[in-house]
């Protein structure tokens, strides 16, 4: 053993002469009102694309606003996948029952302003969408030129409201039934862009189109052209600036950056800031449960859908293969934590080899635990090893003469072993990255644990006023930042006592206690004289405040320990005390 160290528009039947209002049909039988606005999500199985004169409307529609209706201005895409314009956004707000991460940007919090959603995010999380702004800045100038060079091609539009009985009362009596009517110019695509332009035509709304001069054909051959230019202007701005192809599954950051998914989930791998800005991202690497883009995702399918899949066919063949590779070697040995060092003397022929076709590689392996209790892990059943272990990667590596090696390491991240298998002796494994929760979902569980045990606590107060409050309510009740606060407190108070395990050569080689909620749980695990069984306990949360829970669980215990130890020395003393005055 080695040891540690929709849609349906108008066609006119004939295909001639537009004498006559042709009114649309809804894409669905749900109708939509000026608050009442349609959800931003496109069905993957659209993939026909969008057409200048029958589609007219619905291209309009996916560039405005749900709130305002007009085109997109300073467009912001929320975490939650919706985008508004920023002037659609509710002022800050101070975040309730949130305190991680302690920055301004952060305790403020902005509300999602559409009726289906009011999720609150923190105000440092809603930027404008750099991409989408600049799409719509040359979707402007483009629409604008043609209607500036054609002026003989009048047509009327009627907006066509459409009623919806579960509104209120005052909502429903907020619509003018008649709606909008204009007469513009430019065809069918560039009048009803021009009619949302002027605040006259409700997102949720359908148009009714009327030619006053000229064959459809005269129409169909502007909407045409237009299309095209748009697509142009549309293929060329939305290329990934990561990969520099066109953007598959375009994923916006807090920033307002934008780039394929596929792409930010490599970079994230080994990087926490924007490959544009090189601001700080506070997201899992793997993006879960972060939406894509849903309105650049749905002009991709709908001015170019044949790109669209091209890409994905590509990327698919690429990765094609990839997935079931044992490609991680496996140390088993000893438990090692995140952004913690772990020093090892290798000695072992297997491990010996292991480290030096790491050296060769990317320098990197994963450290395991041995399975003492044989305890079965997951799928994988009864196992050597526990499932959960950390990613280290090699700082130093020092080979002496006779093969043996010291090894100075670094964790960079979490996993849990999918499948195993040996490679010349040593261990290798497929393994899925284990992420803390975003910090939008970190704010909302502490925002919805502390509310809910302050309630607990006083009901439970009124009821029991002489009992004190359970440990798990009480713990409940506290912040994120109150958690850390008190376990920073402890560790002073330790210091001064002159704990043998805060000595001046551990602190040297693991560094002061961190200030950041996140690390300081690996920190105080690596220097705690506790079972490395319960310290394991650490790799499997996906919490920040878990986490700090479990390390302030084991402060209650040292500190109860320590209080026993006390009163039993203290009577001893006293004992003794006594027994040397009787025998006086």
């Amino acid at each position: 053993m080695n040891s540690p160290r929709r849609k349906e528009l108008l066609l006119h039947p004939n295909g001639e002469h537009e004498h006559a209002f042709a009114p649309i049909a809804p894409p669905q039988p749900q109708a939509f009102m000026v608050e009442n606005v349609p959800s931003q999500e496109y069905p993957d199985e659209e993939k026909t694309g969008l057409t200048a004169y029958q589609d007219a409307r619905e291209l309009v529609r996916l560039v405005q606003c749900p709130q305002c209706s007009r085109p997109y201005s300073a467009p912001v895409t929320l975490p939650c996948g919706h985008t508004v314009c920023r002037g659609c956004l509710p002022p800050p707000t101070t975040r309730a029952n949130i305190s991680y991460p302690n920055t301004p940007d952060r305790l403020l919090g902005i509300s999602c302003p559409l009726s289906s959603c009011r999720a609150e995010h923190a105000a440092a999380e809603c930027s404008i969408d750099v991409t989408l702004s600049k799409l719509m800045e040359l979707i402007e100038i483009e629409v604008a030129k043609h209607i500036q060079l054609i002026q003989d091609a009048p047509m009327l539009l009627e907006e066509i409201l459409q009623w919806d009985d579960s509104l209120p009362m005052q909502e429903q009596e907020k619509v003018d039934m008649k709606g909008a009517s204009k007469v513009l110019y430019g065809g069918r695509l560039a009048s009803t862009y021009t009619m949302a332009s002027m605040g006259d035509l409700r997102r949720g709304s359908e148009v009714a189109y009327k030619a006053l001069a000229g064959a459809v054909d005269i129409y169909q051959d502007l909407d045409n052209a237009l299309l095209e230019r748009l697509r142009d202007v549309a293929q060329k701005e939305l290329d990934c600036l990561v990969c520099y192809n066109m953007m598959l599954d375009p994923t916006t950051t807090s920033c307002g950056h934008t780039f394929c998914r596929r792409c930010l989930v490599r970079v994230m791998d080994h990087s926490s800031i924007c490959p544009m800005c090189r601001k700080g991202l506070h997201t899992p690497a793997s993006l879960q449960n972060k939406p894509g883009n849903a309105i650049l995702n749905a002009l991709l399918d709908g001015l170019c859908p044949d790109l669209v899949a091209a890409r994905q066919r590509a990327v698919d063949a690429e990765e094609q293969g990839g997935d079931d590779e044992l490609d991680t070697p496996l140390f088993v040995c000893t438990l090692s934590l995140p952004t913690m060092p772990t020093f090892l003397h290798v000695f072992e022929p297997r491990y010996r080899l292991m480290m030096r076709r790491c050296v060769e590689g990317n320098r990197q392996f994963g450290m395991v635990m041995y399975n003492r209790t044989s305890t079965p892990q997951g799928d994988m059943g009864s196992t050597q090893f526990l499932e959960y272990g950390t990613l280290l990667e090699i700082v130093n590596l020092e080979l002496l003469r006779d093969g043996r090696s010291f090894v100075e390491t670094r964790g960079i991240g979490r996993f849990k072993i999918r499948a195993h298998g040996m490679l010349d002796g040593y261990h290798v494994g497929r393994v899925e990255r284990v992420e803390d929760v975003s910090l939008a979902e970190e704010g909302a569980l502490e925002q919805s644990e502390t509310s809910m045990a302050k309630e607990f606590a006083e009901r439970y107060q009124q009821d029991n006023p002489d009992l004190p409050l359970p440990i798990d309510a009480a713990i409940n009740q506290l912040s994120t930042q109150e958690l850390l606060d008190n376990c920073m407190t402890f560790v002073r108070s330790m210091r001064d006592a002159s704990a043998p395990w805060l000595s001046a050569r551990i602190v040297s080689v693991y560094g002061e206690p961190p200030a950041d909620p996140a690390v300081f749980p690996y920190w105080f695990a690596s220097v705690v004289p506790i079972a490395e069984e319960e310290k394991y306990a650490l790799l499997k949360t996906t919490r920040v405040r878990e986490r700090l829970k479990i390390v302030y669980s084991w402060i209650r215990r040292i500190r109860g320990q320590r209080c026993a130890n006390i009163l039993q020395m203290t009577l001893g003393n006293a004992l003794f005390n006594m027994a040397l005055a009787v025998r006086r």
